[in-house]
């Protein structure tokens, strides 16, 4: 009667937490471990000491579950996972991946939000107002750079879109690789690349190694939105992320800012800068370029002291690493707050199950660079797998809907702001030209012009033995005129053509009058002599003071959307802010039949751009939010670089419109606006979810 049964035996023991736990009924337990008295946990944390600063719940190699269900798997004749299949190990990874998302929202709210979140805020806000900077240099630059580098019309095209080609380029490759290598990691990288070659931009002379340095840098700077989002988001709490996000995409306004500025204030001096001999040029459109890398820089620097993303830690299994940065966030926050006291409670942290992908078979045979292409290789594999993986049936239809939504805004957005200058400077031309003076059949013998002769056209005039010394001709026509006799000397022009002129014993020294100027022209016993050194194409005189006035009222308009869309973001949801906020600004371009004046289409265009920075900054929200943590950088650069074609189309489309007709890009744009508006209106709302 003293011998139990033996399957009642097996029943009492109870495997708990990897541990066998024998029932206490006073039987005598052959193997079995003790019981842990109270005395013996206390070992494992300590209280404060106001000596050391130990706190209680510091991490000191308290064992890991995983490594614990490690040792039970040792002991129990379970399979190796190597031949496990596939999908039953992905779907213990993603049960995981559930449960740490749901203990990381706990563990972020115990850190709370305050000084380490703020200081990110800002290392991070450099990073994105440098993307900002990024957009606005070639557009500021050109005036003066078109006429150092004698760029014709397809050059400056090519070179405006140049920038937008490689920050598409960008987004997909480095934000997929910063779901690999890690947000820090990665987001220095692009800003490295950045710097160093719009530092290099603003040497190079010629127009093809200044065309590859904008290229390489707009490549650089592509990652930094994708990345910059990602890395912010996870160390927000679910109450905060929706506000905090908005808030920093004030810093993107902020770099127009910035530009318009920096641009107003140094293009101008053309002073600014130094030649050595005739070939090398550095005028003050160079400091311009230097001076708009400085964000980058400084975003760079400050870099090197904010850890990595833990929740990225945790993603690949360094719990260890993932731990103390967490504990890292939640003293820094405590000291700030004056509760130095408050315990960091948090012992161990779930970490998902890791599948391994690829082996490197050469990682310890071969020469190096074998070994370097088979990783990168392999790098490159795992960011297309991830690429795909956005497009599984899990997130297809998301991924599918807000592509369409990230192009429609793109579309409109960008065209729009590309189309609002140039048809503001198409009504300052309808208004130089109205003003234009015409002088008929007037003769001139034995005068001396040596004063500007500006937005002119003689017809059927004689000019016999005139002189024409240190002079300028400003848009200035001469049709079926005679010169006889005449002398020019030192003579400058733009927008100046002879048609159809009869040009007898006539001398032209050192002068811009070349023959492309002379159009169905007999030239009878003329002499050229000693003709200007440089550039032979005439450029447009723009007036930059508007250009910077416009970029700058267009950049501070945003404020007040990106104000109130903060402040809503986590009160009306995301959805319901990307859809209103497209609707409206598609309501604004409809009133834009209404500007027919310089005054009325910079009022619109600070109206479009205070109306649609609502669902720029949701459409950044719901990215980061729909998709989990091993494919958030990646889903987020694929959309950001499908952004940046749109911009692309956008501008060539919209700019070819214009002094055409205004119906085209208007009514593109409002469909476009009011499409993806109410498509937006179709995807799940994400305020209330955890981080995956």
């Amino acid at each position: 009667d003293g011998y139990r049964n033996t399957n009642q035996v097996s029943d009492d023991y109870r495997y708990q937490d990897g541990n066998y736990d024998a029932p206490n009924d006073g039987y005598y337990r052959g193997g079995g471990e003790p019981a842990q008295e109270e005395d013996a946990q206390s070992d494992v944390t300590e209280g404060h000491d106001e000596d050391d600063e130990v706190y209680e719940g510091e991490y000191q190699g308290i064992p890991h579950p995983d490594d614990i269900k490690e040792k039970q798997k040792k002991r129990s004749p379970a399979m190796d996972d190597e031949y496990r299949d596939r999908a039953e190990l992905m779907a213990e990874r993603m049960e995981d991946e559930e449960q740490l998302a749901h203990q990381y929202e706990n563990i972020i709210e115990e850190c709370g939000h305050g000084r380490f979140q703020w200081t990110l805020f800002f290392v991070l806000g450099l990073a994105l107002m440098a993307d900002g900077v990024e957009v606005f240099v070639v557009g500021f630059v050109l005036p003066s750079a078109e006429k150092d580098m004698c760029l014709s019309s397809s050059n400056k095209g090519m070179l405006g879109l140049i920038v937008y080609l490689g920050m598409m380029v960008g987004a997909v490759l480095l934000g997929g690789l910063a779901d690999k290598l890690g947000r820090k990691q990665c987001l220095i990288i692009s800003l490295a690349i950045n710097a160093a070659f719009a530092f290099l931009s603003s040497f190079v002379q010629g127009y093809g190694f200044f065309l590859f340095c904008r290229l390489i840098s707009g490549l650089g700077i592509g990652g930094t939105l994708p990345i910059v989002f990602a890395y912010f988001s996870e160390f927000l709490s679910r109450e905060k992320r929706g506000e905090h996000l908005s808030w920093l995409c004030m810093f993107w306004m902020i770099g127009g800012i910035y530009a318009s500025a920096m641009a107003w204030s140094i293009i101008p001096h053309y002073g600014w800068g130094f030649s050595m001999g005739t070939k090398y040029h550095f005028h003050s459109w160079r400091v311009f370029v230097l001076v708009c890398a400085l964000p980058c820089i400084a975003s760079l620097v400050a870099l090197k002291f904010m850890p990595e993303s833990p929740r990225f830690l945790l993603e690949i299994g360094k719990h260890d690493e993932a731990w103390m940065i967490l504990k890292q966030v939640h003293d820094t926050n405590m000291r700030a707050k004056g509760e130095p006291e408050r315990v960091f409670t948090v012992s161990y942290i779930k970490t998902p199950k890791q599948v391994d992908e690829f082996i490197e078979i050469q990682s310890s045979t071969g020469t190096w660079y074998q070994r370097w292409l088979v990783r990168i290789t392999t790098t490159l594999k795992q960011v297309w797998d991830n690429v795909l993986y956005c497009l599984t049936a899990q997130y297809r239809m998301n991924t599918l809907m807000l592509a369409v939504v990230w192009f429609t805004m793109a579309l409109s957005y960008y065209g729009l702001i590309v189309w609002f200058p140039d048809m503001i400077r198409y009504f300052q031309d309808e208004a130089y030209e109205s003003r234009v003076k015409i002088f008929d059949e007037e003769e001139v013998s034995h005068f001396t012009f040596n004063f500007t002769l500006e937005n002119q056209i003689h017809r059927n005039g004689e000019y016999r033995n005139d002189k024409f010394i240190g002079m300028k001709f400003k848009e200035v026509r001469f049709e079926d005129s005679l010169f006889e006799d005449c002398y020019f000397e030192d003579v400058r022009s733009s927008e100046t053509f002879f048609e159809n002129c009869t040009i007898i014993s006539t001398v032209f020294y050192n002068t811009d009058l070349y023959e492309h100027k002379f159009i169905n022209c007999r030239l009878i016993n003329s002499t050229f002599m000693k003709e200007k050194e440089g550039c032979h194409i005439d450029f447009e005189e723009d007036n930059d003071f508007l250009i910077y006035l416009v970029s700058f009222l267009g950049s501070l308009s945003v404020l007040p959307g990106n104000i109130i869309s903060a402040l809503l973001m986590d009160k009306i949801g995301r959805i319901k802010m990307i859809g209103g906020s497209m609707l409206i600004s598609a309501v604004c371009c409809f009133f834009l039949f209404f500007g027919n004046s310089e005054s009325a289409m910079i009022g619109w265009q600070c109206l479009f751009c205070g109306a649609s920075i609502a669902a720029w900054n949701a459409l950044d929200v719901i990215t980061v939010e729909l998709y989990p943590t091993d494919k958030r950088a990646t889903a987020f650069g694929i959309l950001n670089g499908l952004c940046k074609f749109g911009a692309i189309l956008g501008n060539s489309i919209f700019s070819s419109f214009v002094g055409i007709t205004k119906v085209v890009p208007i009514l593109l744009a409002s469909s476009a606006l009011v499409g993806g508006g109410l498509l937006a209106l179709r995807l799940p709302e994400t305020r209330e979810q955890v981080l995956m």
